[in-house]
């Protein structure tokens, strides 16, 4: 089954049939059986034979589902771990099903590991949109003076997908969009986003002002979500009767500091929608006093200035700007400055996990959960989530290949944005 899926498209396959063959010779499987406690011992026999004398660093990935994590973790911790070198533990999301939950396997976890050990791993933060986000505020002087309430009007975090063959195992086993995009990649990108400058580029650094931020984020109304739920095709119709978990998620997002105060965040996620689409798009408020009003129509959103970073469905960094119309008489249009990011750089993008893998071998964890940032998180969620069970709020269905629900456009309107229809 491994070697089925390696490739060697970053090096361009030079020598490729070497590297594979060096790698392979190096991939060991060993049957831990039904008693983990046993098995770790065998794996930790196994690698410190492979290792010898020499030092050597463990990392050890856990793509288990959430009910077994602690019955390998644990005994992971007692029976597996390096005495010659470090030790990392990479863990795949959801990370816990409530706050609750999450708040004792946090527990379990650190009275075996060290917080600088976990590494909670989020596949869509290792877009190079996310990376992106610092790196444009932080080292261009034209854009961090910009980036406060004084001249941000709106933000708009997007994320969609237009496939739906992961939606059943995924989003119909109670987790949800809530849960499983929302509380990591929507939550992350809107504190990498929002955060103050760090004082370096430290992991722990970066992490530290994204907690403040989430600690920040009010309590999000009822009156402010929108939940939707692909329209099922199969004509398995107890599927929706039985569950009503969302696999669309709109809501409207305030940061209660004094950057961002009175600035509406509008979160809009969802599963098979359209098209596959992640952006960010940040529209700034208009000129006071403009002079060029009236060049524009009766509508004046047409003048607004907007940054948009996309990731999907092609990377581009994009800067709309208000000039004249060519010719004769004094018009004005809004056109899209195109740095062309993408024809620029003609290089291979590599794969989501292997820029987060390579994060995690450096030992670089700025894109990955600590544990405060989590609890913050699901302070976040947990009084939205309860209050839909409580009132028991239905989905509103949409069609695979639709925009999503069309509440989600009044909720935008309800706090003076407008979405981007380019779907």
């Amino acid at each position: 089954m491994i070697e089925a899926n390696l490739t060697c498209r970053v090096d361009h396959h030079e020598n490729c049939e070497d590297k594979l063959n060096e790698f392979l010779r190096r991939t060991y499987y060993i049957d831990a059986g039904h008693d983990n406690k046993d098995g770790m011992v065998r794996l930790n026999s196994r690698m410190a034979q492979i290792e010898g004398a020499r030092a050597a660093n463990r990392i050890f990935y856990l793509a288990v589902p959430q009910e077994a994590l602690l019955d390998v973790a644990l005994p992971l911790a007692d029976g597996a771990q390096t005495k010659q070198g470090w030790n990392r533990i990479i863990i795949e999301k959801p990370f816990g099903f409530t706050g609750l939950s999450s708040h004792q396997v946090t527990q379990s976890l650190l009275s075996r590991f060290e917080e600088k050990q976990i590494y909670r791993i989020d596949h869509l933060l290792g877009k190079d949109l996310i990376e992106n986000l610092t790196v444009l505020r932080f080292s261009n002087l034209v854009f961090e003076p910009l980036w406060s309430r004084a001249y941000i009007r709106n933000v708009q975090v997007i994320f969609s997908e237009e496939t739906a063959t992961e939606i059943q195992g995924r989003y119909f086993g109670n987790y949800g969009i809530i849960r499983d995009i929302v509380h990591s990649h929507i939550l992350q990108t809107i504190a990498l986003f929002a955060m103050e400058p760090p004082v370096s580029l430290d992991g722990e650094d970066i992490r530290d002002e994204k907690v403040k931020v989430l600690r920040s984020i009010q309590k999000v109304d009822l009156e402010d979500v929108v939940l939707g739920q692909l329209k099922d095709t199969s004509g398995k119709v107890d599927r929706y009767t039985k569950s009503m978990t969302p696999t669309y998620f709109a809501a409207a997002v305030y940061i209660d500091n004094a950057r961002w105060d009175g600035v509406p965040f509008l979160i809009k996620t969802g599963m098979g929608l359209m098209k596959n689409r992640a952006e960010i798009r940040i529209q700034f408020r208009h000129v006071p006093g403009n002079i060029y009003r009236e060049r524009f129509g009766h509508d004046i959103d047409l003048a607004t200035n907007e940054l948009i970073l996309r990731d999907q469905p092609e990377e581009a960094i994009l800067l709309k700007v208000n000039n004249k119309v060519p010719g004769l008489g004094l018009l004005l249009d809004a056109s899209e400055l195109n740095p062309l990011y993408r024809d620029k750089y003609d290089v291979e993008v590599p794969d989501l996990y292997e820029h987060l893998l390579l994060d995690v071998l450096d030992g670089d964890n700025h894109l990955f959960m600590c544990s405060d940032e989590l609890a913050a998180a699901w302070n976040v969620l947990t009084p939205i989530i309860h209050e839909i069970d409580q009132n028991k709020v239905t989905p509103e269905l949409y069609e695979a290949g639709d925009r999503g629900p069309i509440n989600a456009y009044y909720l935008a309107a309800k706090h003076g944005v407008r979405w981007d229809d380019d779907w």
